[in-house]
């Protein structure tokens, strides 16, 4: 029996603009999703024990999405599984739901449990890439950036540059307290690039000062976080927020979510993923204010994930270009 894991993550700034050179800042949570992969006495490819925990109605949406992710991981490996049949468990402590990185972490522990099944002998690197064109099924053309965060963990600055996907540590003194907020609603994260491609065509000279308005708030908070600055990092978390909002990237729900958290104290608040539904993220130092904003988050029904970022690296690597 194979087993692996996968970190889930939330994206501090960028994550939608990656296809446009646009770097992002992202970071693990230390919640995870466990992999195991067994071979069968009879029958013929895979079949799914999925146990995950999930936002009520995620996984059946994502039911086809998965099937092709698997089926792709399958022909990279070049596993014969008409001949070695296996069945592949999933489920740990991370919730199956939009904005999280849960198709990332499925895609990293299955990879890991067959490199560890069948003795492929992947590095963290190919195992990296194998999670990748796992990503395809969910994602239409991935960025690599989940995949990225979900193998590796800690905080992590990513950037595609002439088509080669690239990414550096940022180092943390030390973790950082943040509460991730459900909106419940369920984003097809396949249709982003469209959807931002026909503002592009659209009005030309808007998208790309929207663009070049990101692209140096991704460097501001870059700066304030490694060095600590948490107030100016959740400043700019908040003001990234507004033009998302004016790009319709954000909802209602999220928009109200991030509103209620500043208004708490949160150092700052913004949609977290491709936006559209699924998850919130504020910036909360200290088990206080934590609790603080997670707690009136579930008192209104929201659900949350109350996380800490800065650390849970797996590796000592501190920069990789893809392959």
């Amino acid at each position: 029996m194979g087993k692996g894991r996968g970190f889930g993550k939330t994206i501090l700034i960028g994550d939608q603009f990656v296809l446009w050179e646009i770097p992002a800042i992202l970071a693990a949570i230390p919640f995870e999703t466990e992999c195991t992969v067994e071979r069968l006495e009879s029958g013929a490819g895979w079949v799914l024990d999925d146990r995950r925990i999930e936002v009520p109605g995620y996984k059946k949406a994502k039911e086809d999405d998965c099937r092709v992710s698997f089926n792709r991981m399958v022909e990279v490996m070049q596993l014969d599984l008409d001949n070695n049949p296996i069945k592949i468990t999933v489920g740990g402590n991370l919730l199956a739901g939009s904005g999280v990185g849960a198709s990332a972490a499925i895609c990293v522990s299955f990879t890991r449990a067959c490199n560890e099944e069948f003795r492929l002998g992947m590095d963290i690197l190919d195992i990296n890439h194998v999670a990748w064109e796992g990503e395809f099924g969910y994602h239409g053309l991935p960025s690599g950036l989940d995949n990225t965060v979900s193998t590796y963990g800690g905080v992590i600055k990513y950037r595609i540059k002439e088509e080669q996907k690239q990414f550096e540590r940022i180092n943390l003194s030390k973790p950082v307290e943040i509460v991730l907020g459900n909106s419940g609603v369920t984003a097809n994260t396949a249709l982003l690039k469209g959807f931002l491609e026909d503002q592009q065509r659209d009005d030309p000279s808007l998208f790309e000062s929207r663009l070049n308005r990101i692209r140096a708030q991704v460097e501001a908070l870059g700066q304030a976080l490694s060095g600590g600055n948490l107030r100016e990092t959740g400043r700019i978390m908040t003001e990234n927020h507004k033009i998302l909002i004016e790009m319709g990237l954000s909802h209602d729900k999220l928009r109200y979510l991030t509103e209620l958290a500043v208004s708490l104290g949160a150092f700052g608040a913004k949609v977290t993923g491709g936006g559209r539904g699924g998850y919130m993220v504020a910036l909360t130092p200290g088990r206080e204010l934590q609790d603080k904003v997670a707690s009136a988050f579930e008192d209104e029904g929201f659900s949350t994930i109350r996380a800490s970022i800065g650390g849970f690296s797996t590796d000592n690597t501190s920069f990789q270009i893809l392959k």
